[in-house]
């Protein structure tokens, strides 16, 4: 932000080490939470009547600081790996931000190769939280379609909708940028692909999770309604 407001691309060295360290620990962190809400549900609509001795404020407080510890974890491995390595290809890294594929086409030593296995480790422990988030959704649907009620059905996805969102949006725009086939690789589509896993899915999570609230629907309601916006609407729309 800083640099966008200067006008400028420059970044320090240890300005880069600490963008890496954060974009890593906070997409880590955000998984592990994410595969923890998947579990929260499945306990909330599986099994109701436990939920209050699986879900008490102590598992609550341990699962979170395993999510926060795990991301630390992993980013002050792919961080200190990454930045162990010698630079020779010059200092320009061709992405918006300090990303690590694009740091390690600097280096000019084989060891980068160690990198690349701890991004394979990390990608088989992700794809293992994936499977975890997909096998408690298949338990979640299985009980929710025996569920004689049609208002509990659908209190019981309007509980899941959100959560099911922001996980398919993470997923995938988060998939198509670390599995997509070298032949369709470009540095204008890396930007963009960039810009899909790392800027829309932390804008569009408080979207997504507050239109369940509906204070906030109504306030949205009431806002759409008012004179001068509706005012400045038909402007707009005249305008376009």
């Amino acid at each position: 932000m800083a640099n966008a407001l200067c006008d400028t691309r420059h970044i320090s060295y240890a300005g880069c080490v600490a963008q890496t360290f954060l974009f890593v620990f906070l997409m880590s962190a955000e998984y592990s939470v994410l595969t923890i809400m998947s579990y929260d549900r499945y306990v909330a609509i599986c099994k109701p009547l436990h939920y209050g001795t699986l879900m008490d404020s102590r598992a609550c407080a341990t699962m979170a600081a395993a999510a926060w510890a795990s991301g630390v974890l992993n980013a002050l491995l792919h961080t200190a790996n990454t930045f162990s390595l010698p630079f020779c290809q010059g200092n320009a890294v061709d992405q918006f931000f300090c990303e690590i594929p694009q740091i390690l086409k600097l280096s000019c030593s084989n060891s980068y190769l160690r990198e690349v296995g701890l991004i394979f480790c990390s990608v088989l422990v992700l794809f293992g939280c994936f499977v975890f988030i997909v096998v408690s959704y298949v338990q979640i649907f299985r009980a929710v379609l025996k569920m004689p009620s049609e208002q509990g059905r659908h209190k019981a996805f309007s509980t899941c909708l959100p959560h099911l969102a922001v996980v398919s949006l993470f997923v995938t725009t988060g998939f198509f940028a670390n599995l997509r086939p070298p032949s369709i690789s470009s540095p204008s589509l890396d930007l963009v692909v960039s810009f899909l896993y790392s800027v829309v899915p932390p804008t569009f999570n408080p979207i997504i999770y507050s239109m369940r609230n509906q204070e906030l629907r109504d306030a949205v309601r009431k806002m759409m309604s008012w004179p001068h916006f509706s005012r400045h609407k038909l402007l707009f729309c005249l305008y376009i």
